[in-house]
């Protein structure tokens, strides 16, 4: 999801530059302002909590401003992205909306930033007084809200820009120009926004050969942990002796071999528009480590695929490479496969319950030609892409 925060003092213009933004990235609108005002209009029990506060200037309690915010975003469930006008607007409030959108499986893409002077600001809001009739827009009360902005709201760039995810532009000139730098900004956001996949299904069911595909096609890095361990074997290193044995028995490594391996290949590819993760995570523990070491690179996983094979045919196929140069040690006999794709079943299906409930799932089926599984993926991808930007 694409999740932007328009940022800046009273008066600055966050309003109006709103506008221009959903007409181009068909964003959900987040406005604590105008959802308050609502409220007070339709006389709610929220309304009415807040109306002398906004009336003096003051900021509105944070549990009131989370019950707008759940409410709004649980009503538009489609949406590719929000775009927040007036919040965070303390320290406390940042964290929060950090909290609301992990739960979202997301996070604030930026935080951008219209910088006006004082004076600017005080001018452009006794204009607004007479042309909106809004009653906080006083001189006094006006210089309340400035106040405020400066002693609790304005922190709040700190902790954005700690994270590398602070904005700040130019807020006085022409609409369109300033437009144009808000639009700069996202466009390059958009850029560092990667795609990661994971692909899992039965031994079997083709994911080495497909994974591979699909880097090639959508330019993605491809990880498959069980090509970079058996590498570590046939180096003889210290990572390939420990995985050896677990490998020739078609065994879960122990975590700390993948994690390993998996962060060399992401901080080997800082450019990579995203990854292809194959043969992990195979347990609900290693779903959890390739979250946190997404995070860490401020990513996420974008979507699972499962590949369903019949449990029948993926031991006919796995029989089959057994007879090739391209067989595994765990190829070479029925109970060792039998033992895999036990151990699929226990292990390995609960993470395909994990990421249904995250609602990042989806499935097509590995049975048919390269070509055809390798078409239903794509399509798979594609539509991944799209929602991810």
């Amino acid at each position: 999801m694409l999740n932007i925060a328009l940022f800046g003092p009273p008066g600055a213009g966050k309003g109006t530059q709103s506008k221009k933004l959903l007409e181009k990235y068909n964003l959900t609108y987040i406005s604590t302002g105008d959802m308050l005002r609502t409220e007070i209009a339709e006389g709610s029990d929220l309304g009415m909590k807040a109306k002398s506060i906004i009336a003096s200037g003051g900021l509105v309690d944070d549990e009131l401003i989370v019950q707008l915010i759940e409410k709004k975003i649980k009503t538009n469930p489609q949406s590719k992205g929000i775009l927040f006008d007036g919040f965070p607007r303390t320290v406390v409030q940042a964290y929060i909306l950090e909290g609301l959108l992990f739960k979202l499986n997301t996070s604030l893409s930026a935080m951008i930033s219209l910088e006006v002077p004082e004076q600017e600001l005080i001018d452009r809001l006794l204009l607004r007084a007479k042309t909106s009739g809004r009653t906080d827009d006083s001189l006094d009360v006006i210089k309340v809200r400035l106040t405020e902005y400066e002693n609790k709201t304005k922190p709040v760039s700190k902790f954005y820009n700690e994270k590398n995810r602070y904005y700040p532009l130019n807020g006085v000139g022409e609409l369109d120009t300033i437009f144009g730098s808000i639009v700069e900004v996202i466009e390059k956001v958009k850029e560092e926004n990667k795609t990661n996949v994971v692909l899992l299904g039965k031994p079997g069911s083709g994911k080495g050969t497909q994974g591979n595909l699909l880097a090639k096609e959508f330019g993605l890095v491809y990880i498959s942990t069980g090509k970079m361990m058996r590498l570590e074997i046939s180096n003889g290193t210290k990572i390939g002796k420990i995985a050896k044995p677990y490998m020739d028995k078609g065994e879960i490594v122990p975590d700390e071999i993948p994690i390993q391996l998996i962060e060399r290949k992401i901080k080997e590819n800082p450019n990579a528009k995203g990854f292809v993760f194959k043969g992990f995570p195979r347990t609900i523990v290693q779903a959890y480590i390739l979250d946190g070491l997404l995070q860490r690179e401020r990513m996420s996983v974008s979507s699972l695929i499962e590949m369903k094979l019949p449990t029948l045919e993926a031991i006919k196929r796995l029989s089959a490479r057994g007879k090739t140069e391209k067989a595994r040690p765990y190829d070479a006999y029925t109970d060792l496969i039998v033992n895999r794709l036990e151990q699929y079943k226990q292990k390995t299906v609960p993470v395909i319950d994990f990421y249904k409930n995250h609602e990042k799932y989806t499935s097509i089926r590995a049975e048919g030609t390269e070509n055809e599984v390798f078409e239903a993926l794509k399509g798979q991808v594609s539509k991944i892409m799209e929602s991810n930007y």
